[in-house]
């Protein structure tokens, strides 16, 4: 990948951000807050040397102050707001910030963070030590966008639905995995799904219950483009 491409791949995360970042997108999706969406994931060494050099071999303004980043460790992950807001609202980052660290998560606009000069409102991180608090979980499908024509979405499914789900969709059926696939792929195309979850189809790891919120959550958004 080259060092000018961001990574807005959430699977490309360690399993526990991954987890930590869903667990701020739902939180926020409960409070209100559904037009953030991830500008960054892993970034490369390379890339962290080319930024860092962006304001100081090369021009332009500073963008970050270290090159030793949680991204390249797969900890850390940057945000941005959509529209009607303005693309850095700091209202809006505010908001999430106070919500990251009820939930241990680091935020690049806590007081700790200012006082030391490296202020980093969209950026939040954790390390891989972190554990989710008591008296949270992920209450269902959390949809993070990459994207700011999307909004964030907490899918629970219907359980008389889901378990329904089995005598329709057979894993083992060559044919079904193909339509799937096929399915995924044109909603990867259009823009309202992520890539990851084609790939995690393609490699056997996507479970029914994944595999039929998905298919609700793009009903719904062809729906709403319509």
């Amino acid at each position: 990948m080259s060092v000018t491409t961001t990574c807005r791949d959430l699977s490309e995360l360690l399993p526990v951000a991954q987890t930590a970042c869903k667990l701020l997108f739902q939180e926020c999706y409960k409070a209100g807050i559904r037009n953030i969406f991830i500008t960054e994931t892993y970034r490369s060494q390379e890339r962290q040397n080319y930024l860092y050099a962006q304001g100081r071999t090369r021009p332009g303004q500073p963008v970050t102050w270290t090159l030793n980043s949680n991204h390249k460790s797969r900890l850390a992950w940057d945000i941005a707001v959509g529209p009607p807001n303005v693309l850095y609202d700091v209202t809006v980052l505010n908001k999430v910030g106070a919500i990251a660290q009820k939930l241990g998560i680091t935020w690049g606009g806590q007081k700790s963070w200012i006082d030391a000069g490296k202020t980093d409102r969209p950026h939040f991180e954790v390390p891989s030590t972190w554990k989710m608090p008591a008296g949270y979980k992920l209450e269902g499908q959390v949809i993070v966008p990459s994207n700011s024509k999307l909004k964030v979405q907490l899918i629970i499914e219907d359980k008389k639905e889901a378990n329904a789900m089995p005598n329709i969709w057979n894993p083992a059926s060559p044919a079904m995995q193909t339509a799937a696939e096929q399915y995924l792929a044109q909603a990867v195309k259009d823009g309202i799904i992520q890539a990851s979850h084609l790939k995690d189809l393609q490699n056997k790891q996507m479970t029914t219950d994944r595999l039929f919120g998905l298919y609700i959550t793009i009903q719904q958004r062809r729906s709403t483009v319509k």
